[in-house]
């Protein structure tokens, strides 16, 4: 249900961008007024690191899984790593050039594959380290990859992801941090439109979102919640790539340029986007057990077929 509503995010920010206005569109974010101002406030960079911090979950819980299943599990990791290298390189070389797959394929095989050899406590320190080292240079989005991670690696071995949905005290006093500390550093991005403020409020933000999606689990709206984000979280990758072709399609079919597209023309792009792909995921994962893309993604990582249907055996 996260990755699913960080797709969702991540999708409103890159429509401008994949329509090839990103450089306009990065240097409004501190400023604007109106929509766009709430735009740079809520959207832009606030759900990018829930996406990266997930990558490193997944890594370790698979890291843990295939462990079990096979001897050499960091063989199968290497396999997965390159195989969506190889994704992303088409996706940036046929549709997109702001592809962030090639990007969480190499620091994965440079970072977090290595790591998966350390200790905990290392990869822990490690993740701070380079997440204050990233933010105090103004490194930008990618430089924050390798540390969000490693902190996604670490929270999985320490056990803090099965622990997840243990209780509410611990997500609900993070939320109040969070959010305390992310309000100050908002205010400081919209009124100096400094990157490294932005780069800060969006950490912040995402922390306070995570949280406070784990809050809302805890309440009746937990089912409506499953509903709305699990599906298109079960086929991100797939989404992610197809969501590209969707937007370059609509921008040819409105023609113009981009750039004088209005916060809500966005809005409603994405919000068309993400519709017409809930109802696919949705459809599609009653009768498969994966997205098409994860289904050859899972393929190419185990070096074998794997059932597709849910009949399957």
């Amino acid at each position: 249900m996260i990755r699913g509503l960080a797709l969702c995010g991540i999708l409103v920010a890159n429509v401008q961008p994949i329509a090839h206005v990103g450089d306009a569109l990065v240097a409004r974010t501190g400023g604007g007024d109106g929509a766009e101002t709430w735009l740079g406030l809520l959207v832009h960079q606030r759900f990018f690191p829930i996406f990266s911090l997930l990558f490193g979950v997944g890594f370790s819980l698979l890291l843990e899984s295939a462990g079990r299943r096979t001897g050499r599990p960091r063989l199968l990791l290497l396999r997965r790593l390159l195989t969506l290298l190889a994704l992303g390189l088409a996706h940036m070389f046929l549709l997109w050039f702001g592809d962030i797959l090639t990007v969480y394929a190499v620091v994965g095989l440079v970072v977090l594959l290595p790591s998966s050899w350390l200790p905990r406590w290392a990869v822990a320190g490690l993740a701070g380290v380079l997440i204050v080292a990233a933010l105090v240079i103004g490194a930008g989005s990618y430089g924050l990859v390798p540390g969000l991670f490693l902190l996604g690696s670490a929270l999985t071995r320490y056990g803090v992801i099965a622990r997840i949905e243990s209780g509410a005290r611990g997500p609900a006093l993070l939320f109040l941090v969070f959010a305390a500390a992310a309000l100050p550093v908002a205010w400081v991005q919209q009124d100096t439109g400094n990157p490294k403020a932005m780069a800060l409020a969006g950490l912040l933000t995402a922390g306070a979102c995570i949280c406070g999606v784990l809050l809302l689990l805890r309440t009746p709206l937990r089912s409506s919640l499953r509903v709305l984000f699990a599906p298109l979280g079960r086929m991100a990758l797939t989404n992610y790539l197809s969501a590209t072709a969707l937007v370059l399609l609509i921008a040819r079919l409105l023609g113009g340029p981009a750039e004088g597209w209005s916060t809500g023309t966005v809005l409603v792009i994405a919000g068309g986007i993400l519709a017409l792909q809930w109802v696919w995921s949705t459809l599609w994962l009653r009768r498969f057990r994966q997205g098409p893309l994860e289904w050859l993604w899972r393929w190419a990582t185990w070096a074998r077929r794997p059932p597709l249907r849910v009949s399957d055996r």
